[in-house]
């Protein structure tokens, strides 16, 4: 960057920081509105070039401060040498040019802010930070060659909500790790592109979902408490590291979703927390400004400049690192003035109402913005109440998003699975009940993290009876998911049934492999990936009413459920059969509308996924009922705790 000679003054020819400024008073005004949406491009650190001289560029907001100074290691720490200058009265923007400052500096800003009161804090706009414990800011300019045109210009076709939406959720610290006995070393986002990227495609998935790799001090917080929006945690190498990551998973045709948790921040000294002495990124009013849960705090979403910094931020992890979405945490928290509160504890918004207005104006912004910048995107609300209209169009009275995880589902499959074969017939409804609400929203149906940790046991322990059954049983639910409609996620484990919860401070279970009982688990998600990528009927119309048929609901007692998920074109229609107990069902007959043959293209009792293999469907017997409605009826044989897939 360079500057006009007029645009810079000497304000102490004694001084080494020059007054030099990115924003124009436009970006002021717009920053004021709420309305600036690339903010990293003038706050934070800058490299810049003025009168010839080679530097860096600060800025930072601090409204209520009265003095701001960039101190670090180049400066022995001594706030007096450097200090930044207001950009305009009322602005609120601290601003300045250190010359001869480099890349790779450590710097914090010390702020003399309410009542004298003194903070040292990070770089809110900070690309690049310490490695934790330290937690100071690191001047950064970011420079990498993207090799991903030929993505950019597809990724349309497969982030479309007409494309297969298979997940995995990933914390990266915990995938793989290179030293089992050291919690403390990870495996770069260098050495992730030869581990995690290969795997990922081998399984057949579609996208990742990184869980927050933003700046983060505590791993225990898992990434969801964090103090840096504009950077890749650098627990696992440098900015063009993760850049080198995302463009790797580009090239083996998968796209990136990170976790982004715009619903609070922690308390940590460097962090946003009484920035300049007074409430400036967080509600005064702890009603609104604490959250109990979490014991952290939450975004002042009334005002302007914080809105304006958080779709900023959305906005750089699509702008500068090319990711294909975000996951937005605790939607639901943020909606709500009352969530996880008693009465009394909240007060209701200006009609009455528990909805916090602010709240949702800047989720609608958020949303459009992010859509009319980036159209071959999606955001997916994680949101578990039953606030109406999560994923449809502003324009319609929604909040935008283009997915809401289903967390309904989820709830009701786990307790339907949980239970023993013979009790099933007593709680179908269960079973049944998503596809009442399904077409409410554009759901993803999530097995994610939160399922298989502070005890509620790993994925296969859910299952009832003993091992071959639990296996058998995981196989069947993991049949039900991948042909139910809607987008899916499953959690990083749950492929190859771990046997373990999950724990960030070790890697998963990857010596289970070794059996074939957990080898088999693998196999089965990897052809199920297959199998829903390899058949339109499962993915073109599955947020559409017309994708999906109840064919066969009336045999509670003997446990068999029939559905259909449908293709524009008929011939391509799926039929899918789930056997409930561990009953084998030998002739079996279904009577379906529509083609005249089907065959068995998916059976969850295979050798290969340590079934038994025994119970199958090599020829399928396909008569004639009622030629003047297509009725026809086949005869099947089912394995028991097992399910076919037919087209």
């Amino acid at each position: 960057m360079s500057a006009r000679y007029e645009d810079i003054h000497f304000v102490d020819s004694n001084k080494s920081v020059w007054n030099f400024s990115l924003f124009s008073d436009e970006d002021v005004q717009n920053y004021q509105w709420g309305t600036h949406y690339r903010l990293y491009e003038k706050f934070g650190s800058h490299e810049a070039e003025v009168l010839g001289v080679k530097g860096y560029y600060f800025a930072v907001w601090a409204p209520n401060a009265t003095e701001v100074s960039v101190v670090g290691n180049f400066n022995d720490w001594q706030p007096a040498k450097h200090p930044l200058y207001v950009r305009l009265e009322g602005s609120g923007i601290w601003e300045g040019f250190i010359p001869h400052f480099s890349k790779g500096e450590i710097y914090k800003y010390q702020i003399k802010g309410y009542k004298g009161t003194v903070t040292i804090k990070g770089d809110p706009f900070a690309n690049f930070w310490e490695l934790k414990p330290a937690t100071a800011s690191i001047s950064w300019n970011m420079d990498y060659h993207w090799k991903d045109a030929e993505w950019m210009q597809v990724r349309k076709k497969h982030n479309s909500l007409n494309a297969p939406w298979s997940v995995y959720e990933v914390h990266l610290a915990s995938w793989m790790r290179p030293d089992k006995n050291n919690e403390h070393r990870y495996n770069t986002y260098r050495q992730l592109i030869d581990l995690l990227v290969p795997y990922i495609k081998e399984m057949g998935f579609t996208h990742v979902e990184l869980m927050p790799i933003m700046e983060h001090p505590f791993d225990g917080s898992w990434g969801y408490q964090g103090t840096g929006f504009f950077a890749p945690t650098s627990r696992f190498g440098a900015p063009e590291d993760f850049m080198a990551l995302v463009d790797a998973f580009h090239l083996a045709g998968i796209g990136v979703i990170l976790d982004w948790v715009p619903s609070h921040f922690p308390y940590d000294a460097h962090g946003l927390f009484m920035f300049d002495g007074t409430h400036t990124y967080e509600y005064a009013d702890m009603r609104k400004g604490y959250h109990p849960d979490w014991n952290s705090y939450i975004f002042n979403y009334k005002r302007a400049e914080i809105k304006s910094f958080l779709i900023s931020s959305a906005h750089f992890w699509f702008n500068k690192f090319h990711i294909d979405g975000i996951r937005v945490d605790a939607v639901s928290s943020m909606l709500k003035l009352n969530y996880s509160r008693e009465e009394g504890e909240w007060e209701p918004n200006e009609f009455g109402g528990n909805g916090n207005l602010e709240a949702i104006a800047f989720i609608k912004d958020l949303n459009e913005t992010i859509y009319r910048d980036f159209p071959d995107v999606q955001t997916i609300a994680e949101e578990a109440t039953d606030w109406p209209g999560i994923s449809r169009p502003t324009f319609s009275g929604g909040m935008g998003f283009g997915m809401k995880w289903m967390m309904g589902w989820m709830h009701d499959t786990l307790d339907y699975f949980k239970l023993d074969p013979y009790f099933r017939q007593f709680h179908q409804n269960k079973f049944t009940f998503s596809m009442m609400y399904y077409y409410d929203e554009n759901f993803m149906l999530p097995l994610s993290h939160d399922e298989v940790v502070h005890g509620k046991s790993p994925m296969l322990f859910k299952m009832p009876g003993d091992e071959w059954q639990k296996h058998a049983n995981l196989r069947l639910l993991y049949t039900y998911m991948f042909t139910h409609p809607g987008a899916k996620l499953l959690f990083m484990g749950n492929e190859f049934a771990q046997t373990s919860e999950w724990n960030y401070q070790s890697e998963l279970d990857w010596h289970l492999l070794q059996f074939d009982s957990h080898k088999g688990m693998k196999e089965c998600v990897k052809d199920l990936n297959k199998l829903y990528a390899e058949y339109p009927a499962l993915y073109k119309l599955q947020f559409e009413q017309g994708g999906f048929e109840w064919i066969d609901l009336n045999h509670r007692q003997e446990g068999v459920i029939v559905y259909k998920r449908k293709d524009k074109n008929p011939e391509n229609d799926v039929l899918v059969i789930l056997n409930m107990t561990p009953v084998v069902r030998e002739n079996w007959r279904v009577q379906v509308q529509g083609k005249s043959s089907w065959k068995e293209i998916f059976n969850s009792n295979s050798k290969k996924y340590w079934g038994t293999g025994d119970v199958f469907n090599p020829e399928i017997k396909c008569e004639i009922i009622d030629k003047k409605t297509a009725l026809y009826e086949i005869n099947l044989h089912l394995p028991a705790l097992g399910s076919i897939v037919l087209c």
